[in-house]
């Protein structure tokens, strides 16, 4: 086995010892995949900063979607199936990317992982209702939420989303948009309550942005969920349907930041740019992401800017970044930052949460 096969090896079973409590059938999948240099080599089709499980694991669940009879689909709620992982597993799954192989080698070479996981606004609520607080005033602050790595803008929602946790739920009015759960683990955030902000402008970049109304990255974006969570596909719906509805500025480009700066230069007087980010990073090389960090910051310094980041402990802008909570693992939970200018023009930084990757719980730090 090659270098390149042995780094996607450890890739999938550290993916395994991650998600396997969440998912049986990924982590079981992923087991799979690492011990199998063959289903392994498919993923050099792909380009090296996509080399990664939820990439192909995404491939195989499109093809099982888009009606393929293979008997792996058994294994697939999502594909109407009920079998648990069992010893017949491997042998079907070598099957199938045999038989399939031309269809996944094309969608490894054609798309992106872009899961654009609403979850995680459970987090970004509150996050965004500390940049209003930090302005101050008795007003609702109006915010401009810049979305780098937008996928199909669904974050950008973020306004039309309710959260149910434990106290009874943020957001929102219930039955208004998409209802999200999350647990917040040693005590819910106390700036919870009636938001502080509204959103008076949203725009998203994206190196290839899917569409909403676009069938076919409809359905690449469901592919990009775990097949057994029902919920997950029914708020994805109901928040694709808001997205059209929306139609939010998407751009499609190479320098998303040079983007997103031009675009708030055309924003009305006292409206706060908040540039945001969530599980983009990871696909940047340690040169392009500390070029990244330097001209977020810069961007934060010289032009006034929040910036929200939720990211992997690897990929987090902060200079000290807290202890993972119990239960959560250090290469998949997230951490959140934010950063901002104080008014005496210095950069500050402040470690706002953990969280689930999906946003499923989290731990309130700020």
């Amino acid at each position: 086995m090659d270098d390149a096969l042995i780094l996607l090896r450890e890739r999938f079973l550290q993916f395994a010892d991650a998600h396997e409590p969440d998912d049986r059938l990924y982590g079981a999948l992923a087991r799979a995949i690492a011990g199998d240099a063959d289903l392994l080599g498919l993923l050099i089709a792909a380009a090296p900063t996509q080399r990664l499980p939820v990439l192909l694991l995404a491939a195989m669940h499109a093809v099982l979607l888009d009606g393929s009879p293979h008997p792996l689909r058994h294994y697939y709620p999502s594909c109407g199936g009920t079998r648990p992982p069992d010893a017949e597993l491997l042998p079907r799954l070598r099957d199938f990317a045999r038989e399939a192989r031309e269809p996944l080698l094309h969608l490894l070479r054609t798309r992106q992982t872009q899961t654009n996981e609403i979850g995680r606004c459970a987090v970004l609520w509150p996050a965004l209702q500390q940049v209003a607080l930090l302005r101050g005033g008795e007003k609702s602050q109006p915010l401009a939420l810049l979305d780098f790595g937008c996928s199909a803008g669904l974050n950008l929602g973020v306004d039309a989303y309710r959260f149910d946790d434990a106290e009874g739920g943020y957001g929102a009015s219930a039955g208004a948009g998409p209802c999200l759960d999350v647990q917040w683990r040693g005590g819910r955030p106390a700036l919870l309550g009636p938001a502080r902000w509204h959103l008076a402008a949203r725009v998203g970049t994206d190196l290839a942005p899917l569409s909403p109304a676009d069938p076919s990255d409809a359905r690449w974006l469901q592919a990009c969920l775990w097949p057994s969570d029902t919920a997950r596909r029914q708020r994805l719906d109901a928040a694709l349907a808001l997205a059209v509805r929306r139609g939010d500025r998407l751009l499609r480009c190479t320098d998303g930041l040079a983007a997103l700066q031009q675009a708030a230069a055309t924003l009305p007087p006292g409206v706060q740019p908040v540039l945001f980010n969530s599980w983009v990073l990871a696909y940047l090389d340690e040169a392009a992401f500390q070029q990244h960090r330097d001209r977020a910051l810069a961007l934060v310094r010289e032009r006034g800017w929040a910036w929200i980041c939720a990211e992997a402990a690897s990929r987090c802008p902060l200079q000290q970044v807290p202890a993972v909570p119990a239960g959560e693992s250090s290469g998949s939970a997230s951490i959140w930052s934010l950063h901002w200018r104080a008014p005496g023009g210095e950069v500050r930084e402040q470690a706002l949460a953990w969280s689930h990757p999906h946003g499923r719980r989290a731990s309130w730090l700020g």
